[in-house]
């Protein structure tokens, strides 16, 4: 049997408001998000995506994560169009090999329990 352990995710961001200090510029919620900076611009890897409940919602990967994540957020086509507004909570795992991408989302897919996830699954 082969162990995969996941690693400890290199950005973890939340919805919340922006307390600004005096004079820091405000910043602009995107769908309640406004860390999505922190999350690398360049470099690929495995996200997930949670609810309040912290119930894991949906993983992917990217070649490019910050790009990615935007992406289901405004797609018209990605499987959380309809489920956006549950998303509460953003994981990031940094990982540039892609075949430890696909291995790591595949993983992360079964083991959670990704609700909207409905390729790669194998535990319905």
């Amino acid at each position: 049997m082969i162990k995969i352990d996941m690693p400890k995710p290199d950005v973890v961001i939340q919805q919340r408001e922006q307390k600004a200090k005096e004079g820091e510029a405000p910043i602009t919620p995107f769908h309640g998000f406004i860390d999505l900076h922190k999350i690398t611009r360049q470099n690929g890897g495995i996200f997930l995506f949670y609810n309040e409940q912290n119930e894991v919602l949906f993983v992917g990967k990217a070649r490019k994560i910050r790009q990615r994540i935007k992406k289901h957020f405004e797609d018209t086509v990605s499987p959380m169009k309809d489920h956006r507004d549950e998303v509460f909570k953003i994981e990031v795992y940094e990982i540039e090999d892609q075949m430890e991408r696909e291995i790591y989302e595949t993983y992360a897919i079964n083991t959670f329990k990704a609700k909207y996830n409905v390729e790669k699954v194998f535990y319905k």
